[in-house]
C-alpha cells in the first residue's frame, strides 16, 4: 500500500511511458469497486499488443505542456465611442458545410443546375453586449479551430458588422463611424428633397415597386398607374431583389457564378458589388428586424449579410408542393411568405429549428409567381412568368388574387419586358421607435430581458444553441481504458450580464449523456474567484445520496471558494436535461466569474474527497491530498495527468459522442492520435462528424 497525492501543481516534468494497463483487459463491461481494480490490477497481465502497437492510445509521444484541450481562450475587444451600439458576436467559420449541386428550374423557366451549401454561423452566438465607456471586453474560449470571430453591430436602425481575426489569442474590433455617418447624412438629406413631394400628396405613403430581370433591367413600377421608370442597368441579369429602407440600398444577387450580391445606392442610382455568395437562386427579401437578407433556393432558407455576402444561417422548408420558382416577402409583422411555382406559402419556424410551410392557395395558380413584395397597404404585389409579366394583387388569408396590370389584365397596361423580382420602396421620413421599457438604457428589441432592469445581456459557453462537453474516465489514480463514457456531460452555460456587462446570474444547463460506470458518481463546479458568501441562491440542484453537504444559499459546504455540486448520481441523471441557477449577491466582472467550463469536476463513487480534473487543475478545499490505494498509481503528481501525460477528464466545445464501452477514443476517432502527438495543431477539429473523421460502429450513441 501506498499514498498519492493530489496536490496542487507546478507543470510536470518528462518521465518514462508507464505501460502497465491490465485494467485495459477487465471481463467486465462495468467498471468494478475501487477495492476489486486494486487487486487486479496486481493480478492481470498487460496485452503484449499494448508495448508494439505504436498506435495504441497509451504508447502514444504526447508532447510537454499538452493538455489535451480542444478550445482556445480569446481575449475579444471592441473599442466604440457610441453609447447606443449593442454588439452581438459569433464564432466564425468560413468553410461551407454540405456543398452540392443540384438541378432547378429558374425564373426564365430554363433548367440551370447551381452549387448550394448550408452554414450555421447565426446559432454560435458567444455574447451580447454595449461598450462602456468606450471598450467591450470578454475572455471566452472558444474552439482551437476558429481563427475568426463575426461581429454584427446595431446603433438605432443601422446595423453593419465586421469579420475579425483570432491572432495569438486576441480578436481587436475597434469601430470608424465615419462612412455609417455619411450615409446617414446623405439618406437624411435624400428624404428631405422628398418630403415637399409627400406633403403634397396629402401625407399618403408613397410607393414604388422597384423590379429587375435576368437582362439586367432596373426599373420602377408605380403601383397606382403602373407607370415604368428606367434605372440605372445592372452589373448582370438578376432575379432577385431586396430593399433596406434604413439605408435606401436595394439588393440583388446576381444569375450567374459566382453569384454576386450586387448593391444599388438609390440616392445615387448607382451600383456597387459587396461580395459574392457562391450560390443562387431566385427568392430574396430584407427583414428590416435583423437587418439581414433572406434567400431561397429549392427547399432551403438562408439568411446573408448584407455587408459582406456572409452566408449566415441555413433552414429546411418542409411541406413545399414543388420547390422551383418564386421569392421570398415578410409581412409588417414580420411573418415570412414564399411563393414557388406551385403558389403562396406561410413559413413558420418549428422547434426543430426547420421551416414548416402551409399552402395558403389553393390550387395550382394558372401562372408561375416568379416574385412578390407587400405595398404599405398590406397588399402582396406578384409578378408572372413570361417575355411580358402581369402584375397580380394576392389575398395572403384566402389565396384569392386579381391582375392588375399586364396582358392578361383590363388596365390596358402591358410592360412589354419580364419581371423576375419585385421589391417595394415606401417613403416615410419618420424613424420607428425602439422603446426601453425597463429603463436599463438597452432599446427592447436588444435587450434580452426588456421588463427587468437588471438583466441585458448573455454570455454563452460554447454558444447560444450549441452543448460542450466534459467527459471522464473515473478510476484515477489508475489506468483507465479511455473511452471517456464513464460519465459524460453536456453543458451550456449562460451567464446573464445587466446593461453595465456585469453578470448577476449564472444558468447551467445540462444532461448526463452517458454511465459508463458501476460507480455513484457525482459532477460539481468550483468558480475559483468567487467566494461562497457571493452566491445569493442556488436553485435546481439534484441532491439525493447525502453525502454533500450544503450550505443555506446552495453552495457546498466548507469550501474557501464557491463551489456548485449539480448532482450526486450520474445514474439517475441520465438523459435528463435539467437546469441549475446561480444568482450573486451583488453584480460580478466577467472576468471575476471566469471562464467555463471552470473547475468542473467528478466525485468518484461517493467519496467525497475522490476529485477528478482536467489536467492541471486544482482539487477543491475538499479534495484529499492523500489517498491510501493499493495498485500502480499512474498519477503521482496529483495533476490529473498520467506519466505519458493522459489525461482522466477531457473538454470538447461540441456534443461529444462518446465510443462504446472499452473503445479507447482513438478507435473511434480516426485523427485523434494526431491531435494528440501535434499537441493539438493538427486535426484539432477531430471530434467532429467531417467525412472520415468517425467510426460511427464505434460509438455509443452516434
Amino acid at each position: 500500500m501506498f499514498k498519492t497525492t493530489a496536490m496542487r501543481k507546478s507543470p510536470i516534468a518528462p518521465k518514462a511511458f508507464i505501460l502497465l494497463l491490465s485494467l485495459l483487459v477487465l471481463s467486465s463491461c462495468v467498471k468494478e469497486p475501487l477495492e476489486v481494480v486494486d487487486e487486479m490490477t496486481q493480478e492481470e497481465p498487460q496485452d503484449p499488443e499494448d508495448e508494439n502497437d505504436a498506435s495504441a492510445i497509451v504508447n502514444l509521444v504526447i508532447p510537454e505542456g499538452f493538455e489535451f484541450s480542444t478550445s482556445t481562450n480569446t481575449t475579444i475587444t471592441i473599442n466604440d465611442n457610441a453609447t447606443n451600439a449593442i454588439y452581438t458576436v459569433y464564432s466564425y467559420d468560413s468553410t461551407p458545410n454540405h456543398p452540392v449541386t443540384v438541378d432547378i428550374i429558374n425564373d426564365e423557366g430554363e433548367a440551370e443546375t447551381i452549387s448550394t451549401f448550408e452554414t450555421d454561423e447565426l446559432n454560435q452566438v458567444l455574447f451580447t453586449g454595449r461598450p462602456v465607456n468606450g471598450v467591450l471586453e470578454y475572455t471566452i474560449p472558444t474552439p482551437s479551430y476558429y481563427t475568426q470571430i463575426y461581429l454584427r453591430r446595431k446603433e438605432g436602425n443601422s446595423w453593419s458588422s465586421a469579420i475579425v481575426d483570432i491572432s495569438g489569442g486576441t480578436a481587436i474590433y475597434t469601430h470608424s463611424n465615419t462612412s455609417a455617418a455619411a450615409r446617414k447624412a446623405e439618406v437624411a438629406r435624400f428624404k428631405q428633397g422628398r418630403a415637399p413631394i409627400q406633403s403634397m400628396q396629402n401625407s399618403i405613403k408613397i410607393d414604388s415597386l422597384f423590379s429587375v430581370n435576368g437582362s439586367g433591367q432596373l426599373f420602377t413600377i408605380n403601383p397606382l398607374n403602373g407607370n415604368l421608370t428606367n434605372l440605372a442597368p445592372m452589373p448582370q441579369g438578376s432575379f432577385t431583389a431586396a430593399l433596406d429602407h434604413n439605408n435606401l440600398y436595394m439588393y440583388s444577387i446576381g444569375s450567374s457564378n459566382p453569384y454576386p450580391i450586387m448593391r444599388y445606392d438609390m440616392v445615387n442610382d448607382s451600383w456597387s458589388t459587396v461580395g459574392n455568395v457562391g450560390m443562387g437562386g431566385p427568392r430574396l427579401d430584407f427583414n428590416e428586424n435583423d437587418g439581414l437578407l433572406y434567400f431561397s433556393t429549392g427547399a432551403k432558407l438562408h439568411s446573408i449579410d448584407p455587408n459582406n455576402a456572409t452566408v449566415l444561417s441555413t433552414w429546411n422548408i418542409n411541406n413545399l408542393d414543388v420547390t422551383n420558382g418564386g421569392d421570398l416577402a415578410f409581412a409588417e409583422d414580420g411573418t415570412l411568405f414564399l411563393s414557388s411555382f406551385g403558389g403562396l406559402y406561410r413559413l413558420d419556424l418549428d422547434n426543430n429549428n426547420e421551416y414548416q410551410a402551409t399552402r395558403i392557395s389553393a390550387d395550382n395558380l394558372p401562372f408561375n409567381p416568379t416574385s412578390m413584395t407587400f405595398d404599405s397597404n398590406g397588399d402582396l404585389w406578384l409578378a408572372s412568368n413570361g417575355s411580358s409579366s402581369n402584375l397580380i394583387i394576392m389575398d395572403t388569408v384566402t389565396g384569392g388574387w386579381e391582375y392588375i396590370y399586364g396582358p392578361n389584365s383590363d388596365s390596358g397596361v402591358d410592360f412589354g419586358r419580364t419581371i423576375n423580382d419585385l421589391t417595394t420602396f415606401t417613403f416615410n421620413d419618420e424613424e420607428a421607435e425602439d422603446p426601453d421599457t425597463d429603463g436599463d438604457g438597452i432599446p427592447d428589441s436588444e435587450d434580452e430581458f426588456p421588463e427587468d432592469a437588471e438583466k441585458a445581456f448573455e454570455q454563452f459557453t460554447p454558444s447560444k444553441f450549441g452543448w460542450g462537453t466534459v467527459a471522464f474516465e473515473d478510476l484515477w489514480p489508475f489506468m483507465g481504458d479511455y473511452d471517456f463514457n464513464d460519465t459524460a456531460i453536456n453543458y451550456r452555460f449562460v451567464a446573464v450580464l445587466n446593461s453595465q456587462n456585469e453578470a448577476v446570474q449564472l444558468d447551467i444547463h445540462f444532461e448526463v449523456t452517458s454511465d459508463g460506470a458501476g460507480l455513484t458518481n457525482a459532477f460539481g463546479i468550483e468558480l475559483e474567484s468567487i467566494s461562497p458568501n457571493l452566491i445569493e441562491s442556488v436553485t435546481g440542484t439534484v441532491l439525493t445520496e447525502n453525502f454533500i453537504n450544503v450550505a443555506p444559499n446552495g453552495v457546498e459546504q466548507g469550501q474557501d471558494r464557491a463551489v456548485i455540486i449539480l448532482f450526486d448520481n450520474n445514474e439517475t441523471m441520465l438523459n435528463v436535461p435539467t437546469t441549475v441557477t446561480a444568482r450573486f449577491t451583488t453584480p460580478l466582472s466577467v472576468a471575476q466569474l471566469g471562464i467555463a467550463p471552470f473547475n468542473s469536476f467528478l466525485i468518484v463513487n461517493k467519496e467525497r474527497g475522490r476529485e477528478i480534473h482536467l489536467p492541471n487543475r486544482l482539487r477543491t478545499s475538499l479534495g484529499e491530498n492523500n489517498l491510501d490505494v493499493n495498485g500502480v498509481n499512474q498519477d503521482p503528481d496529483g495533476n490529473y495527468q498520467t506519466d505519458s501525460r493522459l489525461p482522466w477528464a477531457i473538454n470538447i466545445q461540441h456534443n461529444f459522442k462518446v465510443p462504446k464501452e472499452r473503445v479507447p477514443v482513438n478507435q473511434a476517432y480516426n485523427f485523434f492520435n494526431t491531435w494528440a502527438t501535434s499537441g493539438g495543431t493538427q486535426f484539432n477539429d477531430w471530434y467532429k462528424d467531417n467525412a472520415g473523421y468517425r467510426n460511427t460502429s464505434n460509438l455509443k450513441n452516434p
